[in-house]
């Protein structure tokens, strides 16, 4: 539950502070007549973003066990990569994303509106795509999805409630510490998913050491129980951890994180 949790506010917030500094600025310069648009490339974007699960989720129930296995592993591979890019994305982006945004108001107004529900399209979207795929590698980690599900709801409310309590300046929020503590909550359950998606390709006998376990503790924490279930949400815990996965894991994490959490260098400068 806290790690879908996560996953939603992290996007939903995300996506909710785009369109909030989007509809700040057309309200603060007069521009009503381009809501019509923002939001339909919003709406745009949501739609895309359920189809896409609704799809992942479809096209993984009508494959055969080892199709799912080939299906759940390159998603999970392919999530980690997109959330890793991403939360570098937003740190290296975060400063100038709201003058970015403005200039794509102004750019509407000089190449049409549809140029402006493209912004707003492919901003949400982004996000959108990302939660889907994310959320869905995540699902095959945890044992109770539904409690799972809740989680992603009510962070989705949050997320939704945060955004429009910062765009009506009822609160103030450290945006810079909450996606810096928020992305490193994310770096971690990516460590989990890609734990995952490597015990998915041994179980193919595409990776080694399928059979070599660093532990198996089935039996004293099995995998539906709620300590089994929250270890597999937050950090990937699977009761029979290979060597290979908890290799992969430590060091993707390690590695992660410490550029992540990294100050950028500042050039020295050197005397005339």
């Amino acid at each position: 539950m806290l790690s879908t949790f996560i996953i939603a506010l992290r996007e939903g917030l995300e996506a909710a502070l785009i369109v909030g500094i989007l509809v700040a600025y057309i309200l603060k310069t007069d521009r009503r007549h381009l809501l019509v648009p923002l939001w339909s490339g919003v709406a745009a974007a949501i739609v895309g973003s359920i189809g896409l699960g609704l799809v992942l989720s479809k096209t993984s129930e009508e494959l055969t066990e080892r199709a799912e296995e080939i299906f759940v592993g390159t998603t999970s591979f392919l999530a980690v990569a997109l959330v890793t890019w991403m939360v570098f994305w937003m740190k290296r982006t975060a400063r100038t994303l709201k003058a970015d945004l403005h200039g794509k108001v102004d750019l509407a107004l000089r190449t049409g509106p549809l140029a402006l529900a493209g912004a707003a399209f492919f901003a949400v979207i982004r996000e959108g795509l990302e939660t889907a795929l994310f959320v869905y590698t995540n699902f095959k980690t945890i044992a109770d999805t539904r409690s799972a599900a809740l989680g992603l709801i009510l962070g989705f409310a949050v997320a939704i409630s945060l955004g429009y309590l910062i765009f009506k300046s009822a609160i103030k929020l450290d945006l810079s510490k909450f996606f810096r503590y928020t992305g490193v909550a994310l770096v971690v359950v990516a460590a989990g998913v890609l734990s995952y998606g490597v015990h998915e390709f041994q179980e193919l006998g595409w990776l080694p050491g399928g059979e070599s376990y660093a532990w198996d503790v089935s039996s004293l924490i099995p995998k539906d129980s709620l300590l089994g279930a929250t270890l597999g949400g937050l950090v990937g815990f699977d009761n029979t951890t290979s060597w290979l996965q908890l290799g992969i894991w430590t060091i993707y994490l390690t590695t992660v994180l410490g550029a992540y959490l990294s100050k950028p260098r500042t050039r020295a400068l050197t005397p005339a």
